[in-house]
């Protein structure tokens, strides 16, 4: 071949490679600009993954589809959280895997020894407890979580030992701010999903209870000035009261250790009633008369050497009335509990567990609402079975004496004795009466007060649980706080379990947060690279 025939070769050939040229930029840049837009969409994913965990942390991001609204939190509560000033770390010594098999335990318990197909949802308390963390980080405090099996690492509750005396095993549930702490029993832990007050042998519903435990117990540990208090249980180690009594004792018992009070029970003869060690007494229908020297005990604690800053709480035992040393005491606090029991024309039938059944009580009215103070929702009536009149003395003495709650005007007066069926009395009478005592220290008052509730029923477990039916528990858990001078607390109702929902198991939630979180941006990004391949090699 000649020069001339090569040079033409070439030149015919260079127009190709001219035209390959631009198609190979073309494609370079049309793969650049889809790798660029791939790292993006990977980027939005994964940043709005980052800002979704982040604010999941402190505003509620799931949707509870459950028609209970089981796993949210009550205003109550939440505004509770968003007020914390300090750290509240809450310590569960198992797993969080160990509510679900709880909650498959306890229903095969069901199942096989009563015949019954009930819903014991115990692993909703992990999800709970995250929501609690949620709200607090609204606040200037926060509220920790963490789960320790101490089977493996038996020294992570060793840091309680100081603050808790007692053994802390598996199941437990410990709520601590600094120095003081709460502990919540395997009982307890198991009692926060209970059988409903409204169950029958024949059909269970459960409720919930969990959340005014975990509440309350979060507003102990943060009380910057607890009352502690002393129950009286018995006197020389015998019962004070009837055992089919004991209900109304246990009822008060928990309610106020539940709304962060110290409780503890004192043998009222032979323990020692120490103006250091307790603020208030609770002595709750005894059915014997105390002895002069108990009774010389209660004196000298309320007087607290002049100083005063004590507190009471007396609730007559309804049938006891021969009590005479118990009276002169009282009476020194112009206050008198007659021997009768308030009855009207327009009473609501409600339940009384220390009854065992359903009973007939009068509704009361407010007569001090200071005392009472604001209540969630006025509308509820507040209901005192079996209640004895309280007759304030005018007697020359220093105390000064207030009726809190009165029956209606169209009320009577009934014997107790049954003897005389007719009615002693009309009228509105005294159902709980405030006597206080005090004295000056420089520009102070110190004041020693007695709050007397003449219907022992009226603090029946039954009726305070009831608070969305009944004002029981807030008024009787303001006129205590009112006397003690304890800043307010909360009242929690329970929270009815229905059977039929949508919400999904614990397993079931872990598949869809992996989906969501994982496995769906991953299919993005897959599809995004095929794509790109595709195009690169056309």
């Amino acid at each position: 071949m000649s020069k001339k025939e090569i040079n033409e070769n070439i030149q015919a050939e260079a127009p190709a490679a001219e035209e390959k040229k631009p198609k190979n930029l073309k494609k370079l840049k049309f793969g650049s600009m889809s790798v660029a837009v791939l790292v993006l969409v990977i980027a939005i994913v994964v940043v709005l993954n980052l800002m979704v965990n982040i604010m999941s942390k402190r505003y509620p991001m799931k949707v509870d589809l459950t028609p209970d609204k089981r796993y949210e939190l009550t205003d109550e509560t939440v505004q509770v959280l968003k007020d914390l000033d300090k750290d509240v770390e809450i310590t569960v010594t198992s797993t969080r895997e160990t509510f679900s098999s709880m909650a498959t335990y306890f229903q095969q318990m069901y199942a096989s020894y009563y015949g019954m197909n009930v819903e014991l949802p115990y692993d909703m308390i992990p999800e709970i407890l995250d929501k609690y963390a949620m709200y607090a980080e609204q606040g200037q405090g926060s509220v920790s979580v963490r789960y320790a099996d101490i089977n493996k690492d038996p020294d992570i509750v060793s840091r309680f030992s100081k603050s808790y005396n007692g053994e802390i095993t598996d199941g437990y549930m410990i709520v601590s701010s600094g120095d003081r702490v709460k502990v919540l029993t395997n009982d307890d832990v198991i009692g926060m999903i209970k059988p409903n007050q409204s169950s029958s042998q024949n059909a269970v519903t459960m409720s919930f209870a969990g959340e005014s435990v975990i509440t309350s117990a979060i507003m102990s540990v943060v009380d910057s000035n607890p009352v502690s208090v002393a129950v009286a249980k018995t006197m020389n180690g015998q019962l004070f009261y009837q055992q089919s009594y004991e209900n109304i004792v246990v009822s008060v018992e928990e309610f106020l250790e539940k709304n962060g009070y110290d409780c503890e029970d004192i043998d009222i003869a032979s323990d020692d009633l120490s103006v250091d060690k307790y603020d208030m007494i609770v002595v709750a229908v005894p059915a014997s008369d105390f002895t002069v020297d108990v009774i010389e005990k209660l004196s000298d604690f309320l007087y607290n050497g002049g100083k005063y800053q004590k507190n009471m709480l007396y609730i007559p035992n309804l049938y006891a009335t021969d009590l005479p040393n118990i009276e002169e005491f009282l009476a020194d606090w112009s206050i008198q509990v007659e021997d009768s029991f308030i009855n009207d024309d327009q009473m609501i039938q409600v339940p009384v567990s220390t009854l065992g059944t359903y009973t007939y009580a009068p509704m009361v009215n407010i007569a001090d609402a200071d005392t009472v103070g604001q209540l969630p929702n006025e509308s509820l009536p507040i209901a005192a079975p079996g209640a004895r009149p309280i007759t304030l003395l005018s007697k020359n003495n220093e105390s000064v004496t207030k009726a809190i709650l009165t029956s209606g005007e169209a009320s009577f007066l009934m014997d107790l004795t049954g003897e005389n069926d007719q009615p002693i009395d009309t009228g509105s009478f005294n159902v709980a009466a405030l006597s206080y005592k005090e004295t000056q220290d420089g520009m102070s008052s110190l004041r020693s007060s007695v709050l007397v509730i003449g219907s022992s029923f009226m603090v029946d477990n039954s009726l305070l649980a009831n608070n969305n039916t009944y004002n029981n528990a807030s008024v009787f858990m303001n006129m205590v706080n009112s006397m003690t001078g304890k800043d307010g607390g909360v009242v929690i109702a329970d929270k009815a379990l229905q059977q039929s929902t949508i919400a999904p198991t614990t397993s079931q939630a872990k598949v869809i947060k992996i989906m969501v979180i994982y496995v769906l941006p991953a299919l993005v990004a897959l599809a995004g690279i095929i794509v790109l391949l595709r195009r690169r090699n056309k």
